[in-house]
């Protein structure tokens, strides 16, 4: 009895698709693929001069 619920409780394992050290690495080219987007928003509100000039005559 005992051997025929040992059995039936086996876990079956699903191999994942590709090994996991490659999740870290997708992972990491993502989240760098985002900063760099980020990054290349720096200083966006300086390219347009004549936004900032009036906006610093009133502080």
């Amino acid at each position: 009895m005992l051997s025929i619920l040992a059995s039936e409780t086996a876990v079956h394992h699903t191999e994942l698709p590709i090994p996991a050290f490659f999740y870290g690495v997708i992972g990491m080219a993502v989240f760098l693929a985002l900063a760099g987007v980020t990054w290349s928003y720096r200083n966006v509100a300086n390219r347009h001069e004549h936004k900032t000039s009036s906006q610093q005559a009133h502080h």
